[in-house]
């Protein structure tokens, strides 16, 4: 958890530990596979799950434009690193669309 938290302050020095652990939680056995437990932003099946499975049904945005400018709001933000952690990626998102609060 604290290597997650410690990612995630690399991009936001105010993260909440309970909102990272929230998505921690959520992901699961998701973070035990080294792929699946980073997002690859040059893939755009990769960026689609994102928008569907995270963006659309856990943050509940349906706007699909809205989704698709914050997931490259965010691979940009990331660019630097080569290794995207899931749940840094995912915090960003849900921050940029303001939805860490309903997490």
């Amino acid at each position: 958890m604290a290597d997650y938290l410690a990612d995630v302050k690399k991009y936001d020095a105010g993260a909440s530990a309970d909102v990272v652990d929230k998505i921690v939680k959520h992901l699961g056995i998701a973070l035990r596979n080294r792929d699946s437990s980073l997002v690859s932003c040059t893939d755009p099946k990769e960026l689609d799950r994102v928008r569907e499975n995270w963006v659309g049904k856990k943050l509940g945005i349906a706007d699909a434009a809205k989704a698709n400018a914050s997931i490259e709001k965010t691979c940009k933000a990331m660019h630097a690193d080569n290794t995207k952690s899931r749940v840094t990626f995912y915090y960003l998102v849900a921050k940029d669309l303001g939805k860490l609060a309903s997490l």
